[in-house]
């Protein structure tokens, strides 16, 4: 029985053993492959070079779906939105007001001025507003990816 114990335990231990090699022969692997250098885990994603900033980022794989110049679009469209919004949340939290103010929107809050504005219609205005301005610039849009050679932003 001791000796059945003592084969056993040279025979797992001969698991964790390096392989022997051939001198002078090396082998190579499919997955030295470029890694990421946000997500060293995952390949680099090829559609980012030579962008500004870089890094690798992309663990979804969306660039391999959408066209770079789209992303980088909607990327600066999202970023002044919300330069934006967090103006208008401040001017209103600080008192600013539009003169005359509009009946139904005296004394609002940041918090409270979205309810105030669907109750009194302006929520209804600003949205047509932004669907004007989002069919018109589509088309801004559409040429730059056929190639007419308009920058994103």
């Amino acid at each position: 029985m001791k000796l059945a114990i003592l084969a056993s335990l040279l025979a797992s231990a001969s698991a964790f053993a390096p392989a022997s090699t051939v001198t002078g022969a090396r082998t190579s692997s499919a997955l030295s492959a470029e890694k990421s250098p946000s997500l060293p885990f995952l390949p680099y994603p090829e559609n980012l070079k030579g962008y500004v900033g870089d890094v690798g980022f992309d663990p979804l794989g969306i660039s391999n779906y959408v066209p770079m110049d789209y992303l980088r679009e909607a990327e600066l469209k999202h970023a002044r939105m919300c330069m934006l919004a967090w103006t208008g949340w401040v001017a209103v939290d600080s008192g600013m007001r539009v003169i005359p103010v509009p009946e139904g929107l005296e004394g609002v809050t940041a918090r409270t001025a979205h309810d105030a504005a669907v109750a009194q219609g302006g929520m209804a205005q600003i949205f047509f507003f932004i669907a004007a301005l989002e069919m018109t610039s589509w088309l801004g849009i559409s040429a730059m990816l056929q190639g007419s050679g308009r920058a994103p932003g």
